[in-house]
């Protein structure tokens, strides 16, 4: 691979594949701002590391299918895949936890700085999420 940003972001999600949190977390700045799906933002490399600590309770998931674009300039990229998941343990809010499978289409959006990760903002359709738990 001869994109350097592109790397970034792939090697981010097969960390996260992985479940090598190590790797994972050191993609990232540590003033990473986390734009969380229909949430606000989290600050900082801890913070992000105490999110996927608490998601990691309630939710087995894997990214597959994964398409990675990245902008000329290298300070931007985006990426589009589906999450297939495994819902373990009920989250606050949301509905009871049974060991619900899920697959859902998502997109993300980077800002790279000094080669890392900088900004993470997920979306995926939180709706059809439900659908899909709800059964």
């Amino acid at each position: 691979m001869d994109d350097p940003i592109k790397e970034l972001v792939t090697t981010y999600y097969e960390s996260f594949n992985k479940k090598d949190w190590d790797s994972f977390m050191s993609t990232l700045t540590d003033d990473v701002e986390h734009y969380v799906n229909q949430g606000g933002c989290e600050v900082g490399k801890e913070a992000f590391k105490k999110f996927m600590e608490k998601m990691n309770v309630s939710y087995d998931e894997k990214v597959l299918d994964l398409l990675v674009f990245t902008s000329d300039c290298g300070t931007r990229a985006s990426a589009e895949f589906y999450i297939e998941g495994k819902y373990l343990k009920t989250d606050e809010g949301l509905p009871e936890a049974k060991g619900q499978v899920y697959k859902l289409r998502c997109g993300a959006f980077f800002s790279i700085k000094d080669n890392k990760i900088a900004r993470v903002t997920n979306y995926y359709n939180l709706n059809e999420w439900l659908s899909q738990v709800k059964k």
